[in-house]
């Protein structure tokens, strides 16, 4: 079991940015963000895999941006430009793949406690 933890999140106004981090207890897998809605499905924000390849959800594309430090385990999620509809529950998830394939929250093994992002209009 991969250990996962993280920070960061907040409340900001519409426009604003907003950086979140995971610790992972073990890397050099597919690593990924997803935010949930009370009431709906958790959604795929980005991910990246061993390779550095990344995927964003249509949604976030030129807003946000995914980073991970393979030395430190750690993935990064840099949000910019954030609207009320990026408002969620924010999880760092780990998926024991090389490869991410489709980003899909069944697919993934490991999950973050999750970290509340609030934007207001």
């Amino acid at each position: 079991q991969v250990h996962l933890t993280e920070s960061g999140g907040g409340s900001v106004q519409d426009g604003g940015s907003l950086r979140l981090s995971c610790a992972a207890s073990a890397g050099y897998y597919c690593m990924a963000w997803f935010r949930q809605v009370a009431g709906n499905e958790r959604e795929g924000v980005t991910s990246t895999d061993r390779s550095g390849r990344v995927t964003y959800a249509d949604s976030v594309k030129g807003r946000f941006t995914i980073s991970k430090d393979d030395a430190k385990n750690t993935l990064d999620l840099e949000m910019n430009s954030l609207k009320p509809e990026d408002t969620g529950i924010y999880y760092c998830a780990l998926r024991l793949t090389t490869e991410c394939g489709p980003l899909r929250a069944g697919f993934f093994s490991s999950w973050g406690q999750g970290t509340q992002v609030t934007v207001s209009s």
